[in-house]
Formats: C-alpha cells, structure tokens, sequence
C-alpha cells in the first residue's frame, strides 16, 4: 500500500508497478468529456470526439459551425487546436477529477476517401448515431498530434506522440463502475483496511480500478491524498480481478 499527500488530490504510486505516463494518457483520452479549443476560433463545440486504437484523434463537429467555417477558409488547410479530455471517477468523492490530457495539433478534415474507415475506427471506441450524421450536417476532423501532455497524480508528464499512439487504454479502468459493483464485497473490505490503515477521523472511498490496483482516496478534515493497493502482477482484463482482491484480502487480517 502506498500513498502520496495532495492539498485536493494527488496520488503517491512512485516505487510499485503502476501505468506509464502514455498508457495513462491513452486511458484518459478514452474519456468521453472532452473540451476543444481552435486557434482564431476559441473553444468550439464537439459532437464526438475519441481516439481509435491506432491512436488517431478523431473529432466531429458541426457543418455549419465556427470550427468547419474556419478550416474551409484557412490557406494551409488545418487549424492549430488543442483537445482536453478529463478523466472523473465515477465513484463518490470531494475532488472526482483524477487526470487531464492535453492533446494538441493541427486539425485537418478527413480526405473523403478515407472517411468511411475513419469513423468505423471511431465506432469502435466511441458508437453514436451522431457518426451517421457525418457527410450531411457534420465533418469528421482528425488531429495530427504535435504535443501530448499529462495531468495525473498531481504531477504533469510530456508524452511523445508515437508513444502516445503505441499505448492501449487500461483493459480493467474502461468497465471499473460494472467491475466495483460485481466486486462490492471484497472491494468494501479491502476499503476497511485501508480506513484502518489511515485513522478513524479519515474518509477513504474508492477512487478507481485499473491493471495495476485499486486505488482510495484518503479525506482527512483540511486535505486528502490517493494511495493505491498494488496486485501482485498487473492483470489482463477484468476477468482477473476476482482471484486478484482475493490475494489482496489473503494478505492480512479480514
């Protein structure tokens, strides 16, 4: 168990196997809340927004909006852009934002040959019947990645774009609500511990799940920090997770 002080939210995992740098950016992007800001335009409206597992940032906007207005008219074609895709946990606590990612580029319209590839791609990470709306009253839009930048853990990381596309999105944090309600029972016990661990006066809930562990937020009275609770190796998929709290709970007193 390892834990790290914040003055909102933080997390201490320096020292035990925990995700890298890209592959938390790839989870985090994974995220559906996203905020796009255009360079002569401001923050604009997004319809669908994801990134496939090739690691292409796809956007959809309106036809008729500032954005498709604005690159129909730019000289180089493209527009300088940046993506902000939030990460909250799904899970009850004071401060829900865990991490941020900053993806910036130059956003280009998707050559219309390769548009029916593109949002199939995009289906698979983001279904919508928004995406039917493509070629009538929306336009597909790809960002050609220049920076990648990470806030996670209180902490703020550069990301190399290739590493960015090479990474996948953590298997288990993408269904961690369904896997924490399959999972209630043991997940409670092991906050039990961690509450037994950090003093009566403190809060712990659960922050969120992933390969790697489980992670608590720890609410004292004037401040709160993350510690997460390692597995033994990181797992595949959820399907793991039962035998893997199960070692958690073998390892001390229930």
């Amino acid at each position: 168990m390892t834990a790290g002080p914040s003055s909102r939210a933080g997390s201490g995992t320096t020292g035990i196997p925990q995700p890298s740098p890209a592959e938390r950016a790839r989870t985090v992007a994974a995220r559906a809340s996203a905020a796009l800001h255009a360079v002569g335009v401001g923050a604009v409206e997004v319809t669908v927004t994801g990134t496939t597992a090739s690691g292409q940032v796809l956007v959809v906007v309106p036809a008729d909006g500032r954005l498709a207005t604005a690159l129909r008219t730019s000289p180089l074609g493209d527009l300088p852009a940046r993506l902000t895709v939030t990460d909250r946990t799904p899970f009850p606590v004071q401060h829900p934002v865990r991490g941020q990612v900053e993806l910036s580029g130059w956003l280009t319209p998707v050559h219309p040959a390769g548009v029916q590839a593109a949002l199939l791609d995009l289906a698979d990470v983001r279904p919508s019947d928004a995406l039917l709306d493509v070629g009538l009253g929306a336009v597909l839009l790809r960002l050609d990645l220049a920076e990648v930048l990470l806030t996670d853990a209180g902490t703020s990381s550069e990301v190399e774009p290739e590493e960015f596309a090479d990474a996948r999105p953590d298997p288990v944090s993408a269904d961690e609500s369904g896997l924490a309600t399959v999972h209630a029972g043991a997940l409670d016990t092991l906050r039990g511990r961690v509450r037994a661990w950090a003093g009566p006066r403190d809060d712990v809930r659960l922050l969120g799940l992933d390969r790697h562990g489980v992670r608590f937020r720890v609410e004292a009275r004037h401040s709160c920090h993350d510690l997460r609770v390692p597995f033994r190796a990181p797992l595949t998929g959820g399907e793991g997770l039962a035998a893997a709290l199960d070692t958690l709970l073998a390892c001390g007193p229930a």
